[in-house]
């Protein structure tokens, strides 16, 4: 039930994408947008890392369902980094806007190794899971070491 309420959600995001980085009433809305997203892809992300792992049992219709959810999700946070969205409840370093080049690189780059971890996923061959994991897992981290705060 939980994923299917993550689906709804990102969704509803997805037709409202070009209008969510117009239509923030306030930063604090973009920064719970983006975060909210940020949290959606880290829990189909981590499912899939543990059935790569071995923590969890390999189910191929699950792994295929969390390959959808990261191909879609991972295009999502982007809209939230708005203007005024540097303040307040954030982990977001300043650098995320005086970068933006380096930060649109690495979204792309993201975007980009989601699919393919997710293309990997949608085989139905645990192994294929498992090396695409393995080349995927630090593309988050290197995003985290340059513009997250802690």
């Amino acid at each position: 039930m939980r994923f299917i309420a993550s689906l709804a959600l990102a969704a509803v995001a997805v037709t409202a994408l070009p209008a969510a980085a117009q239509s923030f009433q306030k930063p604090e809305d973009a920064i719970k947008y983006r975060r909210s997203a940020f949290t959606v892809l880290a829990a189909h992300f981590g499912a899939l890392g543990a059935m790569a792992n071995g923590r969890a049992p390999y189910d191929a219709a699950a792994a295929a369902r969390h390959a959808d959810a990261i191909q879609l999700v991972s295009t999502l946070p982007w809209a939230g980094f708005v203007p005024g969205s540097d303040k307040g409840d954030t982990r977001a370093k300043p650098e995320v806007w005086t970068e933006q080049a380096k930060v649109q690189e690495g979204a792309q780059r993201l975007q980009t190794e989601m699919g393919r971890l997710a293309a990997a996923a949608k085989t139905g061959n645990l192994d294929n899971l498992k090396t695409a994991f393995a080349q995927n897992s630090g593309s988050c981290k290197a995003c985290h070491d340059s513009y997250r705060k802690d």
